[in-house]
């Protein structure tokens, strides 16, 4: 992987591009630092030499095992690693302190001189805000309403419905004999009775008005993310702190 020094980088957003790599980078290096020395072996070493009792006996060969892993090595090359991690993340941290830029939406300027560090909060903010407002409840488009002052709601026009009443009545299916009843069969018939008068009240809010505060949302989030763009577009300081943590820790 090859490096990009720090002083290289003139904007903010570059040093932020670059600080991810040099995280997953300096993870990689530490994990195999972390693993080689759980190895006893690769840290221990030996040298011995085979000397017959009497010149007559077996000569053998001396045997030998170098020292492969050195813990003072580890601790260089880990502060070299993270020393790079440091740095990168002082030059982000120190120039998010300065870097600030206006929020303008249609150009009337909202926010003047906000901090990256806010404006990425106003993002997050500005998502669950769009999520929230898209689960608005919405008027029955089906209906006709209108603004009712008393209630301070919605309402419907007046709707007029007929209340009926089941009344029984007879059909005679044979008139009565001398030998025989009549054949009576009852039924019910629906007779007018009354007037119902209905109007609907709703809390509810028109499509239009959920829509607009919809675009208002979304103009405001791409606002806020043009001002981080701009924030994180100014010349970053370069900084190093690296040498001077690691340099007591490790010195």
């Amino acid at each position: 992987m090859a490096f990009v020094s720090v002083r290289d980088v003139a904007k903010l957003n570059q040093i932020i591009a670059v600080e991810k790599g040099v995280k997953a980078k300096s993870h990689q290096d530490l994990t195999a630092t972390h693993h080689g020395l759980q190895k006893p072996a690769l840290l221990a070493g030996i040298s011995r030499t085979y000397q017959p009792k009497d010149e007559e006996g077996e000569q053998l060969p001396p045997e030998s095992t170098r020292v492969q892993v050195k813990a003072e090595d580890v601790l260089r090359d880990t502060a070299a690693t993270l020393t790079r991690l440091f740095d990168v993340t002082a030059t982000k941290d120190w120039s998010n302190c300065t870097a600030k830029a206006d929020v303008s939406v249609e150009g009337r300027t909202l926010l003047r001189d906000v901090p990256v560090a806010y404006l990425l909060f106003l993002e997050k903010q500005l998502a669950d805000l769009g999520a929230f407002v898209r689960k608005l409840p919405v008027l029955d488009a089906a209906e006709s309403w209108s603004v009712d002052p008393s209630t301070d709601s919605w309402k419907t026009e007046p709707v007029r419905t007929v209340r009926t009443k089941k009344v029984p009545r007879n059909h005679v299916k044979a008139e009565a004999t001398d030998k025989h009843p009549a054949q009576v069969e009852v039924y019910y018939e629906d007779i007018p009775v009354g007037y119902w008068t209905t109007v609907k009240f709703s809390g509810a809010l028109p499509a239009r008005r959920v829509n607009e505060l919809l675009d208002r949302v979304e103009k405001l989030q791409q606002a806020v993310k043009f001002a981080r763009e701009e924030a994180n577009a100014i010349e970053a300081t370069d900084q190093r702190v690296g040498d001077a943590v690691f340099g007591y820790l490790f010195g």
